[in-house]
């Protein structure tokens, strides 16, 4: 079975993406709304990489090397205007959450497989809140493109 690195592998990708939430947030604390959700989203994956835990220990590390290349995408960030720097940062933690959201359905595809109920709960859960991120950040999207790219702000 290959539940365990798919777990592991999913709990890093959680945790990167609640660091990279967490300098987004920092980087952008005169825009209210980015910051603070930004701070919120940091601490809903941090919350998710814990709930892996005891899953990820269960199921074990072994064959680790296979998963290992699908989690090995750096969050890259450009650097320019504060709105397109802005609009740069949410583009990168769209991405970000949009595989961590793609890993999570994978999860709950092996936890069907499984026969895993609590590790079934554990993913519906937390793939839920992902989801809600990835809403979140495809509004700010738009709402920030035009004023980055037309307004010029």
């Amino acid at each position: 079975m290959k539940l365990g690195p798919l777990l592991t592998g999913l709990r890093e990708l959680e945790v990167a993406l609640a660091e990279e939430y967490r300098t987004t947030g920092e980087r952008h604390t005169a825009d209210h709304d980015v910051h603070h959700q930004c701070q919120s989203f940091a601490l809903q994956c941090e919350r998710h990489a814990e709930a892996l835990d005891p899953h990820a220990a269960r199921y074990g590390e072994n064959e680790g090397a296979v998963w290992s290349m699908l989690f090995e995408s750096p969050l890259r960030l450009a650097a320019a205007a504060d709105g397109l720097v802005l609009l740069r940062d949410l583009q990168a933690l769209l991405l970000a959450a949009e595989e961590a959201s793609i890993t999570w359905v994978i999860a709950g595809q092996a936890a069907l497989a499984a026969r895993d109920a609590q590790l079934l709960d554990t993913v519906t859960e937390c793939h839920t809140e992902t989801e809600l991120q990835v809403k979140w950040l495809t509004t700010r999207i738009k709402v920030g493109a035009p004023q980055a790219l037309v307004v010029g702000r």
